[in-house]
């Protein structure tokens, strides 16, 4: 669908970094009347991230310059606390791998961003993801006698073009009424066309570094990072298959399943992999047999459908960001948005705490979190 950008505003969420500076630079271009925002996210009070979003916000400042646009720095820290590392950590002391980069879109990126651009009068937000929309027109029908009551605009979510930067995987709880009013103007680039145009527009972090690790955090070892908030407790490293005690721990939180490295065996009879975590007796198990990690199903919880789902559903289930998305039939359990995935061949490595996202071909059909 054509949208008539030029009595339309846009707030763009500006990281400071390559993707959304370009996409606002891609909106101004269509004649929108671009609005950059950047949000002054969550610190951790001791010095170990990597994070400096003093000098991410003023490359923001710059492109913003550059571009003539209005900018606006609107301070998230609290919400990242509350609502982003607060789940981070809780979902680790609950023996859980969870994904703070879901709950990030989730809470701040498409709820408290949208929510007060919406309120200030934006018509539109855009964000850097690399993810595509499409908008299909549909019949709308009277429930009472079934004639045409109009048509109703449907947004689809679709994955980027560029398959290596996708970043449909982080975005499955966003919904129909959220859709409608989201732009991502970058989603059918690569990233090389990307950095071109960033150039092209003389934007002043063409070349800048693509951020990496934790959303609201930057880099940081993980590990280092959550003996901040969970204490240290040791235990045992039982093989799964005998109950034989084989090495120590020093926390069950600190470790996911599927993980290898990291671990305090010495008896050169390895690579061992967790393969479960006991919370409440705090042991690990694992085991040097991969297919030990295997399983058929998995439930999963919080459930959340971009578009109507008739079931069962067969879709490609992608269990994590990095991973190959599986064939499976998604089955509904109950009324409160649970449902159990059976996997056409055996699913290696699952972590609960995860997302689950399903897709049909190209399309997010939705997800949840793996329990």
């Amino acid at each position: 669908m054509k949208i008539n950008s030029k009595t339309k505003t846009v707030y763009v969420a500006m990281s400071g970094g390559v993707d959304s500076s370009v996409a606002a630079a891609l909106l101004q271009q269509r004649g929108f009347n671009v609005v950059g925002v950047f949000f002054k996210p969550w610190s951790p009070a001791t010095d170990f991230s990597y994070c400096n979003w003093q000098q991410d916000r003023l490359d923001a400042m710059r492109v913003a310059t550059t571009l003539n646009i209005r900018f606006k720095t609107w301070d998230f820290s609290k919400e990242y606390g509350a609502k982003v590392t607060s789940y981070m950590i809780n979902g680790y002391k609950n023996g859980i791998t969870p994904n703070p980069d879901v709950m990030c879109n989730k809470e701040i990126k498409f709820g408290l961003f949208l929510k007060k651009a919406l309120t200030e009068g934006a018509d539109y937000i855009a964000t850097g993801h690399y993810v595509r929309k499409r908008e299909i027109e549909r019949k709308s029908r009277s429930l009472s006698d079934s004639h045409d009551r109009g048509k109703i605009i449907v947004s689809k979510l679709i994955k980027a073009r560029d398959a290596n930067k996708d970043q449909s995987y982080f975005l499955w709880t966003l919904t129909q009424n959220q859709l409608k009013y989201c732009l991502f103007p970058i989603g059918d680039y690569t990233k090389p066309a990307i950095r071109k145009i960033a150039k092209q527009f003389g934007l002043p972090n063409h070349g800048k570094k693509d951020s990496q690790g934790v959303c609201f955090v930057g880099q940081l070892d993980m590990k280092k990072f959550l003996t901040e908030y969970i204490q240290p407790k040791r235990g045992d490293i039982r093989l799964i298959s005998s109950g034989k005690i084989i090495g120590t721990h020093d926390g069950i939180y600190y470790y996911t399943i599927g993980q290898r490295h990291g671990l305090n065996i010495t008896n050169g009879q390895g690579p061992f992999f967790v393969a479960s975590k006991d919370t409440r007796k705090n042991v690990i198990y694992v085991t040097t047999d991969k297919s030990a990690l295997l399983k058929d199903s998995i439930p999963v919880g919080n459930a959340n459908w971009i578009s109507s789902a008739k079931f069962p559903v067969r879709a490609n289930v992608k269990i994590r960001y990095r991973n190959q998305s599986l064939p499976a039939t998604i089955i509904k359990k109950s009324s409160d948005n649970s449902v159990l995935i059976n996997f056409l061949k055996p699913a290696r490595a699952i972590a609960p705490g995860q997302s689950a996202v399903f897709y049909r071909g190209a399309e997010v059909l939705g997800g949840g979190i793996i329990k």
